[in-house]
C-alpha cells in the first residue's frame, strides 16, 4: 500500500484535489465546485466525502494527510483570513475544522508559498536552501525559501513581495494601495502597459485590431514574436519591472535562485532574456553574479497540487 497526501487548491471557482505520492506522482484527481459551500464547515463535509470517494476508487493508496492551499491562507494560525474571493467571510479556521472532520493531519498556507514547497520538494529547487519564486499570473506572488523554510513572518503573511511599492502614486492596486509591484509585473500589468501604450502611441501594431478584453498576454507574446513594436516594448518595460523587483529582494534574502512561474513566464526568452540583463544592471554590485533567474520546474497544470501535498511532505522528511 502506497502513502499519499491529498493536495487540495482552493480557488474561488474550482476546488481541486490530487493524490500525490513522495515521488510527486499523482494517482487520481477530483474537483468540487467552491461557491456551492456557503459555509467552511459545508465546504469540509463536501471535501472530507470527495476524499472518501477518490480513497474508495484506490484500494492500493493510504491516505496520511492533507495539504491545502488557498488565498489569504495563514500557515502559521492554520486559517484562512478575510478572502475576498470565496463566500466564506471573516476567519476561518479550516486546518482545525478538517482535521476534526477527517482526522487527518492538515496544513494550510497560500499559492505562492505552496509553490515555493512545491518547486523545493518535487521542482528545480531540489537541493536549494535559499531562493524565491515568483508566480507571475493575474497577480503576482511570491515564496520565499531561507536555509530550507519558507519565511512566514510574525504574522505568517510576510514575504507579499507583488506589494512592494515600486512606483509612489502609481497603478491602483486590487489591496487598496497604488504603486504594487503586481500592477506592472504581472499578466494583468502587462495588459495594462500595452492600453496605455496603444493609447500614448502611434506605431503600428496588430493589438490596435482587438477589443481590449481580448488583449491578454498570451496574445501580446505572440505579437511581440511576431515583430510588433508595441508588444516588445510592453514586454520589456514589464521585465524592468520584475527585475527591479528582484534585484529588490535579492538584497534582503540573497537567493541562490529566483524561479519564475505562471503564464507570463511561458514567454520565455522574450521575458527571461530582458529579465536576466535587467537584473544583473539594477542589483547592488555586491550580489552581481550571485543569483540566477531560472522557469520553475514544476509542470504548470499540477504545480498547484503538488504545491499544496508538499506541505505534509516536508513535515515528513521528504
Amino acid at each position: 500500500m502506497k502513502d499519499v497526501v491529498a493536495g487540495v487548491d482552493i480557488g474561488g471557482t474550482n476546488t481541486i484535489i490530487g493524490f500525490v505520492d513522495a515521488e510527486g506522482v499523482i494517482h487520481a484527481e477530483g474537483r468540487l465546485s467552491t461557491p456551492e459551500y456557503a459555509f467552511a464547515d459545508d465546504f469540509v463535509i463536501g471535501l472530507d466525502t470527495k476524499l472518501k470517494e477518490m480513497i474508495a476508487g484506490h484500494p492500493d493508496l493510504k491516505l496520511i494527510g492533507i495539504g491545502i492551499g488557498a488565498p489569504n491562507a495563514n500557515f502559521n494560525s492554520g486559517t484562512i483570513e478575510l478572502a475576498p474571493n470565496l463566500r466564506w467571510k471573516g476567519i476561518i479556521p479550516l486546518v482545525k475544522i478538517t482535521e476534526r472532520r477527517t482526522g487527518l493531519k492538515t496544513r494550510i498556507t497560500n499559492d505562492a508559498n505552496a509553490a515555493a514547497l512545491g518547486e523545493m520538494i518535487f521542482g528545480a529547487a531540489k537541493g536549494v536552501k535559499d531562493f524565491i519564486i515568483l508566480t507571475l499570473g493575474t497577480g503576482l506572488g511570491s515564496g520565499i525559501v531561507v536555509d530550507g523554510e519558507v519565511v512566514y513572518g510574525h504574522t505568517g503573511f510576510a514575504g507579499e513581495l507583488g506589494h512592494m511599492t515600486m512606483v509612489e502614486g502609481g497603478r491602483v492596486c486590487g489591496c487598496g494601495r497604488r504603486g504594487c509591484l503586481e500592477t506592472y509585473a504581472s499578466a494583468t500589468g502587462l495588459v495594462r502597459t500595452v492600453l496605455a501604450l496603444l493609447s500614448d502611441r502611434r506605431d503600428e501594431s496588430l493589438l490596435r485590431e482587438l477589443k481590449g478584453s481580448e488583449i491578454t498576454s498570451r496574445r501580446i507574446a505572440e505579437a511581440a514574436a511576431a515583430g510588433d513594436i508595441i508588444a516588445q516594448e510592453a514586454l520589456d518595460q514589464t521585465a524592468r519591472m520584475i527585475a527591479l523587483g528582484i534585484a529588490n529582494s535579492v538584497i534582503f534574502s540573497s537567493p541562490e535562485v529566483i524561479y519564475l512561474f505562471g503564464g507570463l513566464a511561458q514567454a520565455g526568452d522574450a521575458i527571461f532574456v530582458p529579465v536576466r540583463k535587467y537584473a544583473d544592471e539594477l542589483v547592488q554590485p555586491v550580489f552581481r553574479g550571485t543569483f540566477r533567474v531560472e522557469p520553475s520546474g514544476l509542470p504548470e497544470a499540477q504545480a498547484a497540487i503538488l504545491g499544496a501535498s508538499a506541505l505534509i511532505w516536508k513535515d515528513a522528511g521528504i
